[in-house]
């Protein structure tokens, strides 16, 4: 068997802000937190089982030039909901890399929302299908690939 993921870690720089953001406007629950003053960390997900962890111990934004995490995807089940999640985001003053639901390549029924969160990490939100309308914003690569 290879190893499912269990939970995404991320390191924030303002853990409240983060915390409003993943819980408030995406939609995350909070499972546990750590209030420590130098070991500030959160726990989200839903019926118990974490699906993301907030770390504060960043000291700078998210830099796309260096190795490690490219985006974070979450899946959900219809367009009609991931552009729901783009009214939320536009309403909380988040800029996107594209506008509006674009499709994950030419021709492909699947796409999303493309975006950063506060601390600039690279985000998609997306539906399996419903796409097949929208446009892709590239058609020599993977719209999730380079914004």
């Amino acid at each position: 068997m290879t190893p499912r993921t269990g939970h995404i870690g991320l390191s924030v720089t303002d853990l409240d802000r983060s915390l409003g953001f993943y819980r408030d406007v995406l939609g995350f629950g909070l499972i546990g937190e750590g209030k420590e003053e130098d070991r500030r960390y959160a726990f989200l997900g839903e019926g118990g089982s974490p699906v993301l962890t907030l770390w504060q111990q960043a000291e700078g934004s998210y830099d796309r030039g260096r190795a490690g995490l490219h985006h974070l995807a979450f899946e959900v089940d219809s367009v009609e909901r991931v552009r729901e999640y783009e009214t939320a985001l536009r309403a909380y003053g988040v800029e996107f890399a594209y506008e509006g639901v674009v499709a994950h390549g030419e021709g492909r029924a699947s796409g999303g929302i493309f975006f950063h969160d506060p601390d600039g990490v690279r985000l998609e939100i997306y539906a399996p299908h419903g796409a097949d309308d929208a446009p892709a914003p590239s058609s020599s690569a993977p719209t999730c690939g380079f914004f």
